[in-house]
């Protein structure tokens, strides 16, 4: 690939990025997703003692056990 066609190809990225329809005409557009399952956070009761990934800490409620740790 020279330095012409790789300069092409940034200009249509950037082109797409900005929501240009003439860039993007005939192409697949990627899917926005609204929301992922890795930042779903479970309901659980709030803990008063200790920690239920680390009992040896007190609880500080930082959501770490109600979510999937991502």
């Amino acid at each position: 690939m020279d330095e012409q066609a790789l300069r092409a190809l940034v200009r249509e990225a950037i082109s797409r990025h900005r929501g240009d329809p003439a860039a993007s005409a005939g192409q697949p557009r990627p899917l926005a997703f609204v929301g992922h399952m890795s930042h779903y956070r479970y309901t659980l009761p709030t803990s008063e003692g200790p920690c239920l990934i680390e009992p040896s800490v007190q609880c500080n409620s930082c959501g770490y056990c109600e979510s999937h740790g991502h």
